[in-house]
């Protein structure tokens, strides 16, 4: 059946162009807190490891620092983090996305103005004194508050808040890792909890802006560039791709449990040493872990390139895969600051060049990138992000096929033996809970007219009604016995799922339906509204994005 009226595939109205313009001046915020975090990273990193006043980025390892700076620079920063919460902001602590979500979802996206400037502090001291750490998720955080701060000096609605706070984030994440359909994907498969222009459009534009400024900023190239030249990919190496997709998928549960376990550890010490101290004590982990394998300590953006590269080392490929993932858990769970994307990097591909070892040989670095995507997968839970984020950081499109296989063979095996990811199990120890599946609202493709009771005899039943002498509802007769002229109606096209925000926002439990020509066609209550409508769709039948109803 033909059914009129202005229903249509997506909802959005001309002001999504004024939440797009403000999107742009985000994206320019988050590409600049983006190189203010990675200039301040290199700054610390160099005056605690080489004493020397300079903001490039190296890696604590490169620098042969004397044993004892190895050791005790890492505990320093801990305490450094851990004072910092205390007495700044607790917000710091952690990785930053579980922050992340749990503003979005709990905390009507606000978020508090001095995280914007301790979150990246605290991050690029964490780092900068040796943690095995990466920049994005305190940048996720960072670009985030600058979006929700923006938005909360504006009149805009809870929805509104949270396309700018996921905007920030997104571009921050953007103009890092000059990634930017990663970091849309990003946006959409973990933080935005929906697909929809309202969010979309804002969060691309804000991309675009911290992508095109990344260039002057940061440069244009790709992260870590790999050459392609020499690769041939066969069909077996396409299929060898679900083999390390399982493995990367198994070692994304590890790393995981890991770090929920480590955070069991330091809980346990609750209420005998202060959580204050609690980081210092990873920085000790992180200290000795730095001794076995220098290279193990900072964000190690050389490390990955050199596994990309098939430069790699049998010592350095086990020794990253052991020491990083041991440091990196243990000491993420001591409530520190910084976040989880490049150790991943750095621990999946450590993982494939390991496996390269004997499996065919398809060229330098390919069994590394594969690792790289699949454990990418397995730990975000996102695994179009994990293949876009591996392409673009590499450039290596011709790899997009065993790319896919390995990274959603990790997904799998991680969601099949882990309930919650390391993003969001923080959330549901916290007494919260999210769900990552996305469907269409059965409630968005039912309508108000197949569930309404149709007025009989004198129109009484769940309400009581006025009419006219042609039918036409003049009013609604409250217990009271007063009579509202003017009542909240529904319309028989109405959607149940619109019809119920109706009912809820005006505080009532049932309404009229009334057709266009203002005759009284039945009525409707809340309990009908939130039931599954008994044979819905018998009446007649239509096709939805949700299938055959």
């Amino acid at each position: 059946m033909r059914r009129p009226g202005p229903l249509s595939d997506f909802t959005l109205t001309p002001r999504v162009g004024v939440i797009v313009a403000w999107a742009v001046s985000i994206g320019a915020l988050g590409a600049v807190a983006a190189w203010l975090l990675l200039r301040l990273i290199g700054l610390i990193t160099n005056a605690v490891f080489a004493g020397r006043l300079a903001t490039d980025t190296v890696s604590p390892g490169q620098l042969h620092a004397p044993w004892w700076l190895v050791l005790g620079a890492p505990v320093v920063g801990g305490l450094v983090v851990g004072v910092m919460a205390r007495y700044g902001s607790e917000k710091i602590r952690g990785h930053g996305m579980p922050e992340a979500l749990e503003a979005i979802l709990f905390k009507r996206s606000i978020v508090e103005p001095k995280v914007a400037v301790l979150k990246p502090t605290s991050a690029a001291v964490s780092i900068g004194t040796g943690g095995p750490f990466g920049a994005e998720g305190p940048i996720i955080m960072t670009g985030g508050a600058l979006g929700s701060l923006v938005a909360q000096r504006l009149t805009l609605s809870d929805d509104e808040r949270k396309a700018l706070m996921v905007a920030g984030a997104a571009a921050g994440m953007a103009a890092t890792f000059n990634a930017p359909l990663a970091s849309v994907l990003l946006a959409v498969e973990l933080l935005l909890f929906e697909w929809r222009p309202r969010s979309f459009l804002p969060v691309t534009a804000a991309v675009v802006v911290a992508t095109l400024l990344r260039a002057p900023l940061l440069g244009s190239g790709p992260i870590f560039g790999v050459d392609t030249a020499d690769w041939r990919i066969g069909v077996p190496a396409e299929l060898l791709g679900v083999g390390i997709g399982v493995l990367g998928g198994l070692l994304a549960v590890a790393v995981t449990a890991l770090v929920y376990r480590s955070e069991d550890a330091f809980e346990l010490l609750r209420g005998r040493v202060h959580w204050m101290w609690w980081p210092a004590i990873g920085g000790l982990i992180i200290g000795i872990g730095g001794l076995i394998v220098p290279r193990a300590l900072g964000v190690g953006y050389d490390v990955i390139g050199d596994l990309l590269s098939g430069h790699a080392a049998l010592s350095l490929i086990v020794g990253i895969l052991v020491v990083k993932s041991l440091i990196w858990g243990l000491s993420l769970g001591s409530g520190t600051s910084g976040g989880v994307l490049a150790p991943t990097f750095m621990i999946g591909a450590a993982l494939g060049a390991l496996a390269g070892f004997v499996l065919p040989a398809v060229g330098p670095g390919f069994w590394a990138l594969v690792g790289l995507a699949a454990t990418v997968g397995g730990v975000m839970r996102s695994p179009l992000t994990g293949v876009v984020f591996s392409l673009e950081l590499t450039h290596a499109w011709s790899a997009l096929l065993p790319l896919l296989i390995a990274s959603a063979t990790a997904y799998g095996v991680s969601v099949l033996l882990l309930r919650r990811s390391v993003l969001t199990e923080k959330i549901a120890r916290r007494g919260g809970h999210l769900s990552r599946e996305y469907e269409v609202d059965p409630y968005s493709t039912r309508f108000v007219d197949e569930v309404m009771a149709p007025v009989v005899g004198d129109g009484s039943g769940p309400l009581r009604l006025q009419v006219d002498d042609d039918g036409r509802l003049t009013g609604v007769v409250r217990r009271s016995g007063e009579v509202v002229e003017d009542p909240v109606t529904l319309g028989p096209d109405d959607t149940l799922l619109d019809a119920r925000h109706r009912l809820l926002g005006a505080r009532i439990t049932a309404a009229p339906v009334v057709g266009k020509d203002g005759a009284l066609l039945g009525t409707a209550t809340l309990a009908e509204l939130l039931g599954q409508p008994a044979g819905a769709g018998a009446s007649r039948t239509r096709l939805s994005a949700a299938g055959m109803t």
